[in-house]
């Protein structure tokens, strides 16, 4: 017989006493814990239900002429009627062209301040910090990700630092201030008529607010259409997406009034009523809780009721928008969340009664907090009941108010206001 056999055996025994030792140490230190505590925090709990359904806007498509396309308008900008939204370019070059034309009459505008510019010290000071000012919002943009402005505010960058320069950096007398900026002046009127051969200019034929996005929904769902609109060719709509038309340049939101019409569950819809309010919290661009006019209730097909709700603000940060699945809600309320097995009813002095006669004994409810090592009472009054918790709000004056971050007594017995707790 192996003399290693009955080692190993001893070895894995001598292992498995150290393991039920612990076990039975660790459950019989869990098991006589008296004190158990939960923090209390800020929470807000909503009756809502969700909303699927599509951002509507009365929109009108530009169509893309041929060319080297350029847009000179930013996502949501307004643009008022007869104003320039794109440049075309006829080749390369011409777009070459162009970028040169801006930076000529960007260095032509700040020579021609420079010529008047006094140059006293208090000047100088403020370019400088208009400098500083044009660094901190491009780096705030570009660290944010939004590149919206991100070219305008890289020019602004540019054009301070070339104002700089002109008016105390280079040391140019009056003279040659004027001498350069009579050249600049001739490079630009020669660059601008070869341009303009191979330039067009795409207009905005009405004002509105700009948009890249032409996702397909402009023609297939207006708000005129909405009147007819049942749930199950919202459904279509949203399962069979027409796609981006890449024909268009974009398209101009004419309309101040912007429109979401959604697939509700029959009960909730019942909740509403035409020509009320309604809070809806949208995500992504939008981002926001916004309260819209319920337009239309209905049609129902089976449990399934159509809802077309309203609004005439934000209408420049809808322009990404389509399909959505937004937040309906009905009713919130706000205060401390606590587990329900935090709450106690504890009896209080009774108040002393005018007659001399003996008063009931009063009744507050409260939960115990753990404070530097003890329990104090804090009474509350319940705001909202969940499946395993409540929203509840402080009641009284002074330091012994319930705070969120707060620590509360959920487990322990023989509580009372004071009691110090060992640990």
């Amino acid at each position: 017989m192996k003399q290693g056999k009955p080692l190993i055996t001893f070895v894995i025994l001598i292992f498995a006493c150290v393991i039920v030792i612990y076990m039975g140490y660790y459950i019989f230190d869990a098991m006589n814990e008296t004190y158990q505590t939960v923090q209390v925090y800020a929470y807000t709990a909503n009756d809502s239900v969700p909303a699927e359904g599509l951002v509507v806007r009365q929109a009108r498509v530009i169509a893309a002429p041929a060319g080297i396309l350029e847009v000179t308008r930013a996502e949501g900008e307004k643009v008022g009627a007869g104003q320039q939204i794109a440049l075309v370019y006829q080749t390369s070059q011409a777009q070459s062209d162009q970028a040169v034309i801006e930076e000529l009459q960007m260095e032509i505008d700040l020579l021609e301040e420079a010529v008047s510019q006094s140059g006293d010290l208090e000047s100088s000071a403020r370019l400088d910090e208009d400098i500083l000012q044009a660094v901190v919002a491009l780096r705030a943009s570009y660290s944010q990700r939004d590149y919206t402005k991100q070219r305008e505010q890289v020019l602004e960058v540019k054009s301070r630092v070339l104002k700089r320069g002109y008016t105390y950096g280079e040391g140019l007398t009056s003279e040659e201030l004027s001498a350069r900026l009579q050249a600049l002046r001739g490079e630009l009127t020669v660059l601008s008529r070869q341009s303009a051969r191979a330039t067009t200019r795409v207009n905005a034929p009405v004002p509105g607010v700009f948009s890249n996005l032409v996702d397909g929904y402009e023609s297939r769902l207006t708000p005129e259409s909405l009147k007819d609109l049942t749930p199950a060719a919202l459904q279509d709509l949203i399962d069979n997406p027409a796609g981006e038309d890449s024909e268009a340049l974009g398209k101009l939101l004419t309309s101040e009034t912007w429109h979401f019409a959604a697939n509700l569950p029959k009960s909730a819809a019942e909740r509403l009523k035409e020509g009320g309010k309604a809070t809806l919290r949208f995500s992504g661009e939008l981002n926001r809780d916004v309260k819209m006019t319920v337009d239309r209730v209905g049609p129902t097909e089976g449990d399934t009721t159509l809802v077309v709700f309203s609004s005439n603000r934000y209408l420049t940060l809808t322009t990404l928008l389509g399909h959505q699945t937004a937040e309906l809600i009905f009713e919130s309320w706000s205060g401390l969340r606590i587990p329900k097995e935090a709450l106690r009813l504890v009896e209080a002095a009774p108040a002393p009664s005018g007659d001399g006669s003996a008063a009931a004994p009063a009744q507050k409810l409260g939960v115990y907090a753990l404070v530097n090592g003890r329990s104090e009472f804090r009474e509350v009054e319940i705001v909202h009941e969940g499946s395993d918790y409540y929203v509840v709000r402080s009641v009284g004056t002074g330091r012994k108010l319930l705070r969120a971050g707060d620590a509360v007594i959920t487990h322990g017995t023989g509580l009372a206001d004071g009691l110090l707790i060992e640990g």
